[in-house]
């Protein structure tokens, strides 16, 4: 493990340790290896931050949405969940956090490929927590290639337009890192008030 390596402080629990000083002890004892960390490559995250866009209240259709996704502090991205065409590539793969995975959200018709940071995995479900980082950060990597997947839902901080996220409702919103600058529709299923804000969880998600 290099010596200038700096625990990133997350506590994010995607290593399947509670927090960071748990998972750098086993680190420490050869039971874990730094890579097993998401974060362990700071420049995965480090494109142009989604927090710089300038977004206005209107998609590119010109349709109005309720809130904006944004990442969760300390985040390069809203989380993604998202489930394969195929879960049993993630069992067959060994996808593992810190994997470097391509993709069309083919099931929710989105056009455009992306480049997702794997954050966890589950061998049961099949469903993949990622970060959306951008193609510079498959180059000179292992990429494995999902083709096609659906969305399960985003996990983020939202900024309000023009409503509050609602529990239990179905919502249009704009996730601050879409290419397309294309509202999304999706149940609000989780909502946690903290003091940077309203972390918000959003499934069945759509574009409509």
């Amino acid at each position: 493990m290099g010596e200038d390596w700096i625990l990133p402080g997350r506590n994010c629990g995607a290593c399947g340790y509670g927090t960071c000083d748990e998972f750098f002890a086993a680190i420490q004892s050869g039971t874990r290896k730094k890579e097993e960390c998401p974060f362990s490559s700071q420049h995965l995250c480090q494109e142009v931050p989604c927090t710089q866009a300038v977004l206005g209240s209107f998609d590119i259709l010109g349709d109005p949405f309720d809130f904006i996704l944004h990442p969760l502090p300390g985040e390069c991205s809203a989380r993604k969940i998202l489930l394969p065409f195929r879960p049993d590539l993630v069992e067959k793969w060994d996808i593992q956090p810190g994997d470097i995975l391509t993709g069309r959200p083919m099931g929710a018709g989105c056009p455009v490929q992306h480049v997702l940071l794997v954050l966890s995995a589950s061998t049961v479900s099949g469903v993949i927590v990622t970060h959306v980082v951008g193609p510079l950060s498959s180059r000179g990597r292992e990429v494995k290639d999902l083709e096609a997947y659906h969305i399960i839902g985003f996990e983020g901080m939202a900024e309000s337009v023009r409503q509050v996220p609602v529990f239990g409702r179905r919502m249009r919103f704009l996730p601050a890192y879409c290419m397309m600058n294309l509202a999304h529709t999706g149940v609000v299923n989780q909502l946690f008030s903290r003091k940077e804000g309203l972390q918000v969880r959003v499934e069945d998600i759509r574009l409509l």
